[in-house]
């Protein structure tokens, strides 16, 4: 089905990889496409609890690939710029290219093996979550392209690693290592080359063992949206969230597994046994 990316799924794991390794998995419009259509995939997929992407070969992914640059500094229309435009025309927010991962209802993880440069910087930022190995390196490069930050970095950026570590690293185009990602909180975790997926497909599986996926929904849409709010509104919204959760099958089945002293059995999204969270 996909020509530009991988897709394996494994209970509980999604495995979506970029699949241009001889272009150090260069963005492309087919790539853009094929990506987005492998995420709602996933995440409609009950077998699924997390997904992971990561970079086939030595990158992440090295931004967009440079013949579409190069045809864009021609004076071409830009054949990127109307790409993956297939989200609701009420998304809002998160109807963006890459934003739109924040709205899906399943932990996305990025497991950054290598390089991360251009339009992949955003991408690798609307993820949820961030395991860099050991030779990650990451390249925002925009204005050494005569470019902006581009694709909401602008928003992002600052919000993990404050403004003016993000103007540092937006003007001066340096080169962040994987150790220096992880003491700015541009990463979560650090760990070897070699353990990156087991370490992200760890990271899923528990998660599916121990919480409930529509717990995770709700939390993850509540972090993302209060962002945009006051503490007051986002306070407010968590009491009728709160309440909400009390009328689930999953907040009886936490209660009674710590009483019991075992592991939680929580119903997957999908599911007959879990409606849509809300």
């Amino acid at each position: 089905m996909y020509t530009e990316i991988l897709y394996e799924v494994s209970d509980p794991v999604a495995v979506i990889t970029l699949n241009r390794p001889g272009s150090l998995n260069a963005w492309t419009e087919t790539m853009g496409h094929e990506v987005q259509h492998a995420l709602r995939r996933a995440d409609a997929d009950p077998a699924v609890v997390g997904i992971v992407v990561t970079g086939a070969g030595r990158a992440f992914c090295a931004g967009a690939d440079m013949k579409a640059l190069a045809e864009l500094s021609s004076g071409r229309p830009d054949p990127l710029a109307q790409a993956d435009r297939t989200l609701p025309a009420d998304a809002g927010d998160f109807g963006g290219r890459f934003p739109f991962l924040m709205a899906l209802d399943k932990p996305v993880i990025a497991g950054v093996n290598g390089p991360v440069a251009g339009m992949a910087y955003p991408f690798a930022l609307c993820c949820d979550v961030r395991v860099a190995s050991s030779s990650a390196v990451f390249i925002t490069a925009f204005a050494q392209r005569g470019l902006i930050a581009e694709w909401g970095l602008s928003w992002l950026l600052p919000r993990l690693v404050g403004p003016g570590v993000a103007l540092d690293l937006l003007m001066t185009s340096r080169k962040v290592a994987a150790d220096e990602a992880l003491r700015i909180g541009l990463v979560n975790y650090l760990v070897g080359d070699d353990e990156l997926l087991d370490f992200c497909r760890g990271y899923v599986t528990r998660l599916a063992e121990s919480c409930s996926p529509a717990s995770l929904a709700v939390i993850k849409r509540q972090v993302y949206e209060q962002l945009h709010r006051g503490l007051g509104e986002a306070e407010a919204e968590s009491q009728r969230l709160m309440v909400a959760s009390f009328g689930r099958p999953d907040f009886a089945e936490g209660v009674q597994s710590f009483l019991e002293k075992r592991p939680p059995r929580f119903a997957r999204l999908g599911t007959a046994e879990t409606p849509p969270p809300g």
